[in-house]
């Protein structure tokens, strides 16, 4: 479960965030709104990657602003440009990367990265230039080298805006068909008919919460 409790940010006098409480506990959730509305800031919030000025937040009882660290371990993040993550020079080192800290063996690494490439459309890439694959398969390698962690939460912070319509279904496709709790913040309405909750956010506050029909009516109306 994941709780916003009275959760603000701001930038100086700015307020992006302002006074939002939540409590997520669906499977599938969007936080949806213009630029500048404050989903992207929620949605860093959930791993701790940005803190709140005022209110906390907590994932299953935990403080991502206190624990950033016992956090990331449970909450994979996936940002709009997946050249942000890339940190490795093939696709599958930059998966086995992920699990360097978990005192695996190296062999046992590239095994473990091959077979999540090969899950998620990328079989027989493991040694192909990260930064040459297309921008659909970037974000899906992006996605891989969080889901080898094996978190309970992942949260993609507009992962589509730079992938062709195809690739946004693909992606989001993909989503669905995952155990873990999702939170995805988007533009791309079209995408979210099978989620089970839509958070409108507008000018740092909620708006709008409720099932996707009628929460992105309501956005729709709102931004008209």
């Amino acid at each position: 479960m994941i709780e916003f409790e009275g959760v603000g940010h701001r930038y100086g006098d700015h307020a992006v965030v302002d006074d939002v409480t939540l409590r997520l506990t669906e499977q599938r959730i969007a936080f949806v709104g213009a630029n500048g509305s404050g989903k992207s800031t929620l949605a860093r919030m959930i791993n701790g990657l940005v803190h709140p000025t005022s209110g906390r937040v907590l994932v299953d009882g935990v403080d991502p602003a206190r624990q950033g660290r016992t956090i990331r371990k449970r909450v994979g993040f996936v940002f709009t440009n997946p050249d942000s993550q890339i940190v490795m020079p093939t696709a599958g080192e930059d998966v086995a990367f992920s699990l360097r800290r978990k005192g695996i063996p190296a062999k046992e690494r590239e095994r473990r990265a091959a077979e999540m490439l090969a899950r998620y459309g990328l079989a027989g890439y493991e040694e192909h230039p990260a930064h040459q694959l297309s921008g659909g398969q970037k974000q899906l390698l992006a996605l891989c080298s969080m889901l080898v962690l094996d978190p309970d939460v992942l949260v993609c912070d507009e992962p589509t805006t730079l992938l062709d319509l195809r690739n946004k279904r693909r992606f989001v496709d993909r989503l669905e068909q995952l155990p873990q709790q999702i939170v995805l913040a988007t533009h791309d309405l079209d995408l979210l008919d099978d989620f089970d909750r839509v958070v409108v956010l507008d000018e740092g506050r909620v708006a709008a919460d409720d099932l996707p029909e009628p929460a992105l009516q309501y956005y729709r109306k709102l931004i008209s």
